[in-house]
């Protein structure tokens, strides 16, 4: 089952099994938006970049020297955070900066009951 975007609201939810899979396959990039602490406590999800929240707008720009390898306007995003909240707010940022396609997986927790991996 495909998610559809709302623009209006930054990023529609995506299936947890969808998620896994294509950031298995490398058609999403999956992004943490979580404080260091809370990374260092918990791990992250295998592959995930980490962004902290408030750096998003900047790190996140296509534009910007920093912008990770691998991210752009062009490419699917899914964002997570401990309960989703953070990660919806990171998801109109990315709209806000031209990505098209934006997702909200929710908290780490989904992302561990669909089956994604962990690393730490």
């Amino acid at each position: 089952m495909l998610s559809f975007l709302r623009p209006d609201r930054g990023a529609a939810r995506i299936a947890l099994d969808e998620a896994v899979r294509r950031a298995g396959d490398g058609t999403l990039v999956v992004i943490d938006v979580r404080e260091a602490g809370e990374v260092a406590m918990t791990g992250k999800a295998r592959g995930a970049l980490h962004v902290p929240l408030g750096l998003v707008r900047l790190r996140c720009d296509p534009n910007a020297p920093d912008c990770p390898a691998g991210l752009g306007r062009d490419r699917a995003v899914a964002l997570y955070c401990a309960s989703g909240g953070r990660s919806q707010m990171a998801a109109q940022m990315l709209r806000d900066l031209g990505y098209a396609e934006v997702y909200n997986i929710g908290g780490l927790g989904d992302w561990i009951s669909a089956g994604g991996a962990v690393e730490r």
